[in-house]
């Protein structure tokens, strides 16, 4: 059986009978076997899986089958699942199986889309390049030596290795996109509020966004239209009506920024920069408007998202203290040693670093020096980026400053791996829509991504120009 590029590609074998849904699943339970040395699933739904799609075979032959019958979906590990275990990659939630499912995995289940597993995460979605998680680093599978990224880097291995056809991951600072741009897939965070977050476990809940990891710009579209709209569960999630996402080529030209600051920032590796200059010489000879901004904030806009995400992280995580559910301290002999003994054995080294710098800024003394500035930052960036969208269509930028970096080798100094979220950060902390795409290849055969961004809940006109751009490149 082939790699199917689509799910239209999956739904074309359906109709001429090469393949049914019981013998996709079987394909990439074969596969998962095979790769598990790439430590991308937690678990595997072998024979759930298998009596889904047996359900949804008989459902297709009956003609009342969902949009998404034939999809094989992997769902990281901080998304619930009804009856099934949920850990956030962290041995603070040992043992915990979830009581209901989150509105996306219903959303998806009920267009007959399979989930064939959870996959690996950094703990609690905190990291840049899944090395942090209680299971392990997860390998690239375009060289298992690098890093998959993170903290979606289980989900992006899945579709870059071809283990699931479509994954689902959450974005708080770049968590979708820069896996995705690391294992050469898209990868795309809708607006704030565009897609539920009921049911996913909250890392910074201002910041949190669940979305698709694809191989294929339609499968994103479908995906995202599907898991996107109201839900009663989320009192933040947006009213704003979802349009089919049906992908049309836009007839008209664009009109393009990009950002000065971006392109002079010393981190970005030079045949990075290389490809995106060429890449607006291209947009310029299509007869695309592509011009020059300023963003002053770049020298803040990391700082400013850490302090804020970690603030929330320190009181989201407050939850999980040894009593509630999850793990306990053996050692543990009376209430205050249980809080702390099973806090600081159940978390990791990350997580408890961002635990301990969120309360900081929160703390005494601290919160207008810290929190309420950033906040003040915050607005800054939303309200430049917000008069940038009104003038453009959208803003290109790269995805991350370098290509995959070897396993092991940014451990030793957090702050160095934080800047790994330098092109990332700007869309969470402004809350549009931004996607990445696998454009290139650099001379090393690893995926470069070029990252676009667009104004809020104009999802439909990013993924059509993200076609556009994808097919220039084949």
């Amino acid at each position: 059986m082939k790699n199917f590029a689509s799910l239209n590609e999956i739904h074309e074998s359906i109709k001429s009978g090469s393949v049914s849904c019981q013998s996709i699943v079987n394909y990439y339970l074969n596969r998962i076997d095979k790769h598990k040395d790439l430590n991308v699933y937690v678990e595997v739904f072998a024979e759930e899986a298998l009596l889904r799609a047996k359900n949804i075979d008989e459902k297709i032959f009956a003609g009342t089958a969902g949009r998404l019958a034939g999809m094989v979906v992997a769902i990281k590990d901080n998304l619930c699942f009804k009856g099934h275990r949920l850990s956030a990659a962290s041995k603070i939630l040992e043992g915990f199986e979830s009581l209901y499912s989150a509105t996306v995995v219903e959303r998806l289940l009920k267009e007959d889309a399979i989930i064939i597993g959870r996959v690996n995460c950094d703990e609690f979605a905190m990291g840049s390049a899944n090395e942090t998680s209680y299971y392990g680093a997860v390998k690239n599978p375009k060289n298992p030596k690098k890093v998959s990224g993170g903290s979606s880097g289980g989900s992006a291995a899945a579709v870059a290795a071809d283990l699931c056809q479509v994954a689902l991951g959450s974005d708080t600072g770049g968590s979708i996109r820069q896996p995705a741009a690391f294992c050469g897939v898209v990868g795309l965070k809708p607006t704030y509020s565009r897609v539920s977050r009921y049911g996913l476990i909250a890392y910074a809940s201002s910041f949190d966004q669940i979305g698709p990891i694809t191989k294929s710009i339609e499968d994103a579209a479908l995906v995202t239209e599907i898991i996107s709209g109201k839900d009663p569960n989320d009192s933040t999630s947006s009213s704003v009506k979802v349009e089919p996402f049906n992908i049309v080529l836009p007839s008209e030209k664009k009109k393009i920024t990009y950002l000065k600051e971006y392109l002079e920032s010393p981190g970005l590796d030079p045949e990075i920069k290389e490809k995106f200059l060429d890449l607006i010489s291209e947009l310029k000879a299509q007869g695309h408007v592509v011009e020059e901004q300023t963003f002053s904030y770049l020298d803040v806009i990391v700082p400013s998202y850490y302090v804020l995400t970690t603030a929330e992280a320190s009181s989201n995580l407050a939850r999980f203290d040894g009593v509630h559910f999850g793990y306990r301290s053996s050692n543990a002999k009376d209430l205050e040693s249980t809080y702390k003994l099973s806090r600081t054995e159940g978390f990791g080294e990350e997580v408890k670093r961002r635990i301990m710098l969120g309360t900081f800024v929160l703390s005494s003394g601290y919160y207008d020096a810290y929190y309420t500035k950033a906040q003040r930052v915050r607005r800054l960036i939303q309200d430049r980026t917000t008069a940038l969208l009104k003038d453009y269509d959208f803003i290109l930028m790269p995805t991350t400053p370098t290509t995959a970096f070897d396993i092991g080798v940014k451990n030793e100094d957090p702050t160095v791996a934080y800047l790994e979220d330098i092109y990332t950060v700007h869309a969470n902390l402004a809350g549009t829509p931004a996607i990445s795409l696998p454009l290139w290849v650099s001379s090393k055969n690893m995926p470069i991504g070029v990252q676009l961004m667009g104004a809020a809940f104009k999802e439909a006109e990013l993924l059509n120009f993200s076609k556009l751009l994808m097919l220039s490149r084949n």
